[in-house]
């Protein structure tokens, strides 16, 4: 079965599903959807459309540096297999797993740097906002006690 890739979004198109356009100089688009192909049609630049993939990965949103996908190459040739590679290849592949979690959860937590920021700064504008301007927010107590009244208390200032 081999699982061919979108020329517009980089998915996998499975067999069966997608639409092949062949051009006259006889090069082969593949698309996994009609979007694609109508969006190829339209003549829009993949890596501007931000839910391609090749956008995400020019702006930093998904992992491009990383060694491992360097194993999901396609190979046109068959090869012949060797018992004892099979069982290192199969050893390697957990490995492989394991680094591109470890890598991928590296990449996750650079990107959420930037927001922990963003929202500490917008966190400390609101309590500017509502504390009084005339008190620094360093001076303020940590707790802040709130006055609680009686119910004869409440009555008398209703009336």
């Amino acid at each position: 079965m081999r699982l061919e890739k979108c020329w517009f979004c980089s998915s996998t198109v499975y067999p069966g599903h997608g639409i092949q356009f062949v051009r006259n100089d006889a090069t082969i688009f593949r698309f996994c959807r009609s979007k694609c192909h109508k969006n190829f049609k339209m003549k829009r630049n993949p890596r501007k459309v931000k839910w391609t993939k090749a956008y995400r990965r020019l702006h930093g949103k998904d992992m491009t540096k990383d060694s491992t996908f360097e194993f999901e190459r396609k190979r046109n040739r068959p090869e012949r297999y060797d018992r004892n590679r099979v069982q290192e290849t199969l050893k390697a592949i957990k490995v492989v797993g394991y680094v591109r979690r470890k890598r991928q959860a590296a990449h996750l937590e650079e990107r959420m740097k930037g927001k922990k920021s963003m929202e500490y700064k917008k966190a400390r504008k609101e309590l500017d906002q509502i504390t009084p301007t005339l008190i620094p927010v360093e001076t303020l107590p940590v707790k802040i006690k709130i006055p609680v009244y009686k119910k004869d208390s409440i009555r008398a200032m209703e009336e």
